[in-house]
């Protein structure tokens, strides 16, 4: 009797395990497509400022404030965001920011001061996307405790590689519908698909979060499960909080103004393979900006995060100085851009499974949302004051200076000071 009762547990465990392998793939997919749907705020916005300029009579630094707004205010929310979705559940709170996402730019489509769009796009679109991409990270880290850098890699994927599907359709309607009528029509979409998807997002079970189908996590055993109150008094977080912002900064330096400091290069009247040249080059970055995701997330799972920061960050930094040196060449431009986004975009997945390797899952998304506040230091620095030094020297030359310097040091401090931080946290908690 007692053996045939084993068997039956056994039997009960593994049903479990297999049916928690194929719902976790199911909540990855759906992930994924939520943050497709929350992506093109972001990551379109730079073919937004010259017709939003021209609309409301603004220069680029004021109107840059409205770029700034919307990742200030998808970040420093995040903590707060991440404490609700803990306490109602990833789906309601996820379904409310992809409508909130979605509906900035129905309501953006309507403003006729700048005021307004900083509270239409900036305000009501960060606070959107920063519950979608804070909940979606967070749930998955949960979901793939023995994957944690690719799963985290191939949702934040979506974010970076979103706008690839809506690129060339918003450059052409920006032509033919104009400013207005493209917000409108992309807003209500993205609103509608994001808001279907996130209905089917669910926590994991407590058997799929505590002991992950295929392998443990490393040193999973000695890791501790602390609370942002706990977390927040250690350096080793604040170590990866200064790591991120100067990768965010550096990042967003290139994102927010590469429409305008392509116009400088002469590049945006340029056909490069027969096509336009920039729409082409932001094409080629959403492509590689979501691949290194999971690509250096499931790499960090094999050779260790700090090891992959180092390669990723200082790839980014050698492929920045290439591309100032040689900006006048317009096939070098497009080839180049691509490169240096492939060595930012893994900060998206590095991160958050650093983090959630050293101090646990029980309060991952939380935790998470206290990280991912440098995103919204780096945009004070990486869009309007970008624009300003710009503007002050006449030059992009000390904006990609500043972006240079910042991917090499990050890349010396991940394996000269977080790498053995980490190491003996790690000990200590063991013990």
């Amino acid at each position: 009797m007692t053996t045939r009762l084993q068997t039956l547990n056994e039997t009960a465990v593994d049903g479990a395990s297999t049916a928690a392998t194929h719902n976790r793939w199911l909540q990855l997919g759906l992930g994924l497509v939520c943050m497709m749907a929350i992506s093109s705020p972001q990551y379109v916005w730079t073919l937004m400022t010259k017709p939003l300029s021209a609309k409301l009579g603004v220069p680029l630094p004021e109107l840059q404030v409205t770029f700034s707004l919307l990742i200030i205010l998808q970040t420093f929310f995040s903590p707060f965001q991440g404490k609700l979705i803990d306490r109602f559940g990833p789906r309601t709170l996820i379904s409310i920011g992809t409508v909130m996402s979605g509906l900035s730019w129905v309501l953006a489509s309507q403003a006729a001061s700048t005021s307004m769009l900083y509270l239409t796009y900036g305000v009501v679109g960060g606070l959107g996307t920063g519950i979608v991409y804070v909940g979606v990270v967070g749930l998955m880290v949960r979901w793939f405790p023995d994957r944690r850098g690719f799963a985290a890699g191939a949702v934040a994927a979506g974010y970076g590689m979103g706008a690839i599907v809506t690129t060339f359709p918003i450059s052409a309607s920006l032509q033919s519908r104009g400013v207005d009528g493209t917000l409108l029509i992309y807003g209500a979409v993205f609103a509608v698909v994001g808001f279907l998807a996130s209905q089917g997002l669910r926590t994991p079970p407590a058997h799929a979060a505590a002991a992950p189908v295929g392998g443990a996590a490393p040193n999973a055993s000695s890791v501790p499960n602390l609370r942002p109150s706990q977390i927040l008094r250690t350096p080793l977080f604040w170590l990866m909080f200064a790591m991120m912002t100067m990768m965010s900064t550096s990042g967003l330096m290139v994102t927010s103004q590469m429409a305008t400091f392509a116009a400088d290069f002469g590049i945006t009247k340029v056909f490069v393979f027969g096509m336009a040249a920039l729409p082409l080059a932001l094409t080629i970055d959403r492509f590689t900006n979501g691949l290194t995701r999971p690509l250096f997330g499931w790499v960090s799972d094999r050779v260790g995060r700090e090891n992959t920061m180092c390669f990723a960050f200082a790839l980014e930094g050698i492929a920045m100085a290439l591309w100032l040196l040689t900006r006048e060449n317009a096939v070098l431009f497009v080839l180049l851009s691509g490169v240096v986004f492939f060595g930012w975009g893994e900060i998206f997945s590095l991160f958050p499974s650093t983090l959630t390797d050293t101090f646990g899952t029980r309060h991952a998304t939380e935790n998470y949302g206290w990280l991912y506040i440098s995103q919204g230091i780096g945009s004070i620095f990486g869009g309007p004051l970008a624009a300003l030094m710009h503007q002050k020297a006449g030059s992009w030359v000390p904006v990609f200076g500043t972006a240079i310097t910042l991917d090499i040091l990050t890349a010396v401090l991940a394996i000269f000071m977080l790498k053995p931080m980490r190491a003996r946290f790690l000990r200590a908690a063991a013990r």
